[in-house]
């Protein structure tokens, strides 16, 4: 698998670019920004992008979406239950950040336990709220792209449109924690870390 973390937008946001290395088919994972370096990279890498998938539907992690889908019109997926979320901009929370307001309306339904497939990628979602109400965590290979849910040491904030605190911490302990084997955990900002560090020393758990 071709993997790829850039740093983009305003907040920082880990944006990451999935490709399969024998079809050379891609999808983009919170592109919060930053869409023609987002592009470029694609193009450096010779893949053909497929899909965006959001783990949720703020701001910060969805500004690059028209960028993206101006170069090559692809579908967009978030989880059912954010996409009130990203329609309005209000609500996502674009229209109040230093930012050009974003809303998209068009975006395909993600459900917990879907599995997406691009090429030979196959991507498992884990349907993981608490951060929003459709807060989503990606399983792919040895990988868990975490969003706003799971951070190195911390967890997401809860005090946003339709955020639960209780129930982000449940979304942790019963949908994460429970996986039997370690995996690379890959957050929506900063550092890349491991779920059995996040096990043993994470304070918030």
């Amino acid at each position: 698998m071709i993997f790829h973390k850039l740093e983009v937008g305003i907040y920082g946001v880990n944006a990451y670019i999935l490709g399969d290395e024998r079809t050379k088919e891609a999808v983009v994972v919170d592109p919060g920004g930053n869409s023609k370096e987002i592009h470029s990279l694609l193009m450096k890498e010779k893949l053909t992008l497929q899909g965006i998938l959001l783990t949720h539907a703020h701001g910060d992690h969805i500004g690059g979406i028209e960028g993206l889908i101006q170069e090559r019109e692809v579908p967009v997926y978030v989880h059912e239950r954010d996409q009130y979320i990203l329609r309005d901009a209000d609500l996502n929370y674009s229209s109040k950040m230093p930012m050009e307001a974003v809303y998209f309306t068009n975006s395909k339904v993600l459900k917990d336990g879907d599995i997406l497939n691009f090429g030979n990628l196959s991507i498992k979602v884990l349907h993981t709220p608490g951060h929003s109400p459709g807060g989503c965590t990606f399983l792919i290979e040895g990988y868990l792209i975490t969003g706003d849910t799971l951070f190195k040491g911390s967890i997401g904030r809860t005090d946003l449109e339709g955020g639960d605190h209780e129930q982000l911490i449940n979304s942790i302990k019963e949908k994460l924690l429970t996986l039997e084997k370690d995996f690379i955990v890959c957050p929506g900002h900063g550092p890349k870390t491991t779920l059995e560090e996040e096990r043993r020393n994470n304070p918030f758990l």
